[in-house]
């Protein structure tokens, strides 16, 4: 008996090593949700669809807030959560370093195939440009986004930094790096001259502050960027992965009239203001993937402190995978 007890404690032990659950385990699903604003508001807007979630799953639905996108991929990796909300950014992490993988992509209540990064000023500022705010940054406040947004940090890094060859911690007065919410309201109180955002915040300031909204002026906008996935566990047992799959890219498609009508107007009041979900995968951080390249490519090209050797195959390094990735974007567009 001592050594079936043993026996059965190692087992045990294997088994949540492996990141597996026991099937009592499996009646709560624990749902990571991306810091963009206050947990507050973010659990005033989720709640709504999380309710509609255990109705349709089964599942008793738990949210998981973190005070920043860290904490919720770190939460994937220690198999503290079973799916989340992520950014196209923090996706990548997520499936890079947590064992996630994406299976879902989330569209907006006007149809937009994406959303777009933004940077912002106070409507009082005598900036309109972002070359106005580089050529003043010495005597300015920014606030950046969190290092694992792709809108309020990937992006603009690449499309205006990188391609600048600037540093932001380098040319401005002081930088500060927090959520979308926080951002914008920085700057409408005058504690921030400029800010990152995205045009899915800005909707929902526009709702939820519109006093705020009205006193922030856009100066910049990206291309287009992809719609946040919805990223799970990849060592799921495969009948949970099928019941969350199924429900959330069914929900306000199937059904009656009134449940597909009352199913949008959930979505339509989460903190992103969303429309139905469509299935997508891991090939949706492709494009990212190649941003996220080329920007340590600028950078390597600008340290000074590397030797003309060391540069040159870290470079060559970089340069073998954006080939790749190329490659594989060639590849997935041949055959749709």
């Amino acid at each position: 008996m001592r050594i079936l007890r043993t026996l059965a404690l190692s087992a045990a032990v294997l088994m949540g090593s492996l990141g597996l659950q026991a099937e009592e385990d499996l009646k709560t699903l624990r749902f990571g949700i991306i810091a963009t604003e206050s947990t507050d508001n973010l659990k005033a807007t989720w709640g709504e669809f999380i309710k509609a979630m255990e109705e349709g799953t089964g599942y008793k639905v738990q949210p998981f807030f973190a005070p920043d996108y860290a904490g919720v991929i770190e939460a994937m990796g220690a198999d503290k959560i079973e799916f989340a909300w992520f950014g196209n950014k923090s996706a990548m992490e997520a499936v890079d370093r947590s064992g996630g993988e994406i299976f879902a992509q989330t569209t907006d209540v006007e149809g937009n195939p994406g959303y777009w990064s933004l940077i912002i000023v106070h409507k009082d500022s005598p900036y309109d440009t972002v070359d106005d705010v580089i050529a003043n940054a010495n005597k300015l406040n920014f606030a950046n986004g969190d290092p694992n947004s792709t809108s309020g940090f990937l992006i603009p890094s690449f499309y205006i930094w990188a391609r600048r060859n600037l540093d932001p911690n380098r040319i401005f007065k002081s930088v500060t790096n927090s959520g979308h919410e926080a951002n914008a309201l920085s700057v409408a109180n005058k504690k921030a001259d400029v800010a990152t955002n995205n045009t899915e915040s800005m909707r929902r300031l526009q709702s939820s502050n519109p006093t705020a909204a009205e006193n922030l002026k856009v100066i910049w906008q990206s291309p287009l960027i992809p719609n946040d996935p919805f990223v799970m566990r990849s060592n799921l047992p495969d009948e949970t992965k099928e019941k969350i799959r199924a429900w959330l890219l069914g929900f306000g498609r199937i059904g009656t009239e009134s449940e597909v009508e009352q199913a949008r107007d959930i979505l339509s009041r989460t903190s992103s203001g969303l429309g139905v979900f469509n299935y997508s995968s891991n090939h949706q951080l492709v494009p990212i993937r190649q941003l996220a390249l080329v920007k340590d490519k600028i950078s390597i090209e600008n340290d000074t402190s590397l030797s003309a050797s060391v540069k040159e195959a870290k470079l060559e390094e970089v340069e073998k995978k954006l080939a790749n990735l190329e490659l594989f974007k060639e590849m997935l567009e041949a055959g749709k």
